[in-house]
């Protein structure tokens, strides 16, 4: 696990100095973003009490794997080593119960990151536990979304330029696709998705 966590700190910073080279001095409002993504995760989980709503844990997830991106940025400018994280993980992974309230453990966890501007690590576990997800899951969605992010940084995105709609898909669901056909414990898994989705994108865009 801790080696996985290192991997995907590098990867976080090597996403961060993609979109600005200077991007530790800039303090960005991560909590911003982190309190925007539990609310669509929200959403996704469905809140209404005066209609029919089903609960789509698939997008849930994926805006799990959207807080932790924001997550790993704040705990790399708060300087939280990969064996503090890992201990952390592992640690309430084993002692949280599933049945936790998914709905109130995001409200909890969004208000603390709100309140001290840090990343509420226990409290994001507790998301995930209550959510039922593994950490493989974290780690194996974390990648592909990393690789779809940087794919959408070369393709335009900062200016403007990329549309995130294939054919009337959206990029995460070719994304989601490709992964399946590929073996995600493959050393080279990262490289082999980066060019499958971008065979994809020039094939549709041709």
């Amino acid at each position: 696990m801790q080696t996985q966590i290192e991997t995907m700190l590098g990867l976080q910073h090597e996403m961060n100095v993609k979109v600005h080279p200077q991007w530790f001095e800039q303090h960005f409002e991560w909590y911003r973003a982190i309190w925007v993504e539990s609310a669509e995760l929200v959403d996704h989980y469905g809140w209404k009490w005066w209609k029919k709503q089903t609960p789509n844990m698939a997008q849930v997830k994926l805006e799990i794997i959207d807080i932790w991106h924001f997550g790993l940025s704040m705990l790399l400018e708060q300087n939280i080593s990969a064996a503090t994280i890992s201990a952390t993980l592992e640690k309430t992974l084993n002692t949280m119960k599933s049945s936790e309230d998914l709905l109130k453990c995001t409200e909890a966890f969004a208000g603390s990151t709100l309140t001290s501007r840090k990343f509420d690590l226990a409290g994001f576990i507790n998301i995930m536990v209550a959510a039922d997800m593994s950490f493989d899951e974290l780690y194996c969605g974390y990648i592909g979304k990393n690789v779809l992010n940087f794919f959408r940084q070369d393709h335009g995105y900062k200016e403007g330029t990329y549309k995130k709609t294939w054919q009337n898909r959206e990029d995460n669901e070719h994304l989601t696709e490709l992964m399946d056909t590929l073996n995600s414990k493959a050393d080279n898994f990262k490289d082999d998705l980066y060019q499958a989705l971008k065979a994809r994108y020039e094939q549709i865009h041709a």
